[in-house]
């Protein structure tokens, strides 16, 4: 039986979704499933990160085609969660075939065609998910709910982190006769993390009500998502705090995924750090980021998204500059780990922000736009780190373009105007 609109129940379930979403991020994208594609499949780091690049540039190319689309088509059909359920479904199933990518170069095309779909999948799924919130919080929790399930999504996936690290990839005997020669172990992933995946869904399917389906033939709904897509520079323009929130959030974005791309290399290299400090760095600050999206999240609804936002950046900026300038190891830990206090609520206000800001017949289409300023330069904060790291042959002086970012991103965003807030 479905909850009702606005009930724990209901919100509850659409937040498990971050839970099912999470493991996927933690396993598939960033820290197993990559450097086993690297080393084991292709045999090559160099050439292995480097395909890897440019699977997840196309995943983010098709991103940019489908999010804003799609978003449309759904605002004038009505549901979200069709959408939701059949791009989990998809990305559960590319997942789970993960197990047949077997440590052979033969196998690199499969992999690659996987990890392109179950990622543009999930990151097509979350346009709708996002856009749920407002329907089903109101507004004086949105900024609550929004912080809760990001904090519960970082803790879905550093369990699950954890659990195929210790339980599988690390132990000189896996469990369940798994053959390390044949990859195995890290290729059990896949099924684990479809699992996580479709268990985590569930409630969305059974407990969250949905908007009533627009009874209209599928040509009228696409003609009206045409028209809609080329209204949106209009839209935009009748709504100029959306616009400059979507290109302030376009470039302290860029600088949180810089970050999370560099940081474990700036780690190793200043600070000397090997493989086992640098991975359990990484826990410590995706640990700090849910704790701090969890602790942060009433905020949000006291103070309002925008100064939310406002108070993380200044938080990243301040511990940033702070990582740069200390030389002391244990320094940086502590400094680390209080910087990821702030990067969890700057994500989950970004999504309430712009749930305050969208109204209600395009938020499904402004949520695609919001997912499509969120990739549409992830490269571009890479390269300017590697740029000014290789001009000045300097680590330090290189990671201070993801201040520049976050400064940038901040002021930006004092110019946009909250509803219900001067």
């Amino acid at each position: 039986m479905k909850a009702a609109a606005g009930s724990t129940r209901a919100l509850v379930a659409w937040a498990l979704w971050d839970c099912a979403t999470s493991p996927f991020a933690a396993i598939v994208v960033t820290f197993v499933f990559p450097a086993y594609f690297a080393r084991g499949v292709i045999g090559d780091e160099v050439r292995g990160t480097e395909l890897w690049g440019w699977t997840m540039a196309l995943s983010g190319l098709a991103l940019a085609v489908l999010a804003p689309v799609c978003g449309a088509i759904a605002d004038e059909g009505g549901p979200r969660k069709p959408w939701i359920l059949a791009t989990s479904g998809a990305a559960a199933f590319a997942t789970a075939g993960l197990w047949f990518v077997t440590p052979v170069p033969e196998a690199a095309l499969l992999g690659l065609a996987l990890v392109l779909l179950a990622n543009t999948a999930l990151e097509l799924g979350a346009v709708f998910y996002n856009a749920l919130l407002p329907d089903l919080a109101p507004p004086e929790r949105i900024g609550l709910w929004s912080g809760r399930a990001w904090a519960i999504g970082y803790g879905s996936g550093l369990l699950a982190l954890v659990l195929v690290l210790f339980a599988f990839v690390l132990p000189a005997e896996p469990p369940f006769g798994l053959d390390r020669e044949a990859g195995e172990p890290v290729r059990i992933a896949g099924p684990v993390t479809a699992l996580a995946l479709v268990l985590f869904t569930l409630p969305m399917a059974f407990l969250v009500p949905d908007r009533p389906r627009v009874e209209a033939p599928l040509g009228r709904i696409l003609r009206a998502a045409r028209d809609r897509l080329a209204g949106t520079v209009a839209l935009l323009r009748m709504h100029p705090s959306i616009a400059r929130f979507l290109f302030a959030r376009l470039i302290y974005n860029d600088g949180l995924n810089t970050l999370f791309t560099f940081g474990g290399l700036y780690a190793a290299g200043s600070f000397a750090m090997d493989v086992h400090e640098v991975m359990s760095f990484g826990i410590v600050l995706n640990l700090t980021a849910g704790l701090g999206a969890w602790l942060l999240a009433p905020l949000d609804d006291r103070l309002g998204s925008k100064r939310t936002i406002l108070l993380a950046l200044g938080g990243l900026l301040g511990f940033g500059l702070m990582a740069l300038l200390v030389t002391s190891k244990t320094a940086f830990w502590v400094v680390g780990a209080a910087l990821g206090l702030f990067v969890g609520p700057a994500q989950a206000a970004s999504r309430s922000l712009l749930a305050r800001l969208a109204p209600e017949d395009a938020r499904a289409e402004l949520f695609g736009l919001y997912a499509l300023t969120g990739r549409i330069t992830a490269a571009l904060g890479p390269w300017a780190v590697a740029a000014v790291t290789g001009l000045f042959e300097s680590q330090r002086i290189g990671m201070t373009v993801i201040l520049l970012l976050f400064a940038s991103g901040l002021i930006l965003l004092l110019g946009v105007r909250e509803p219900g807030r001067r």
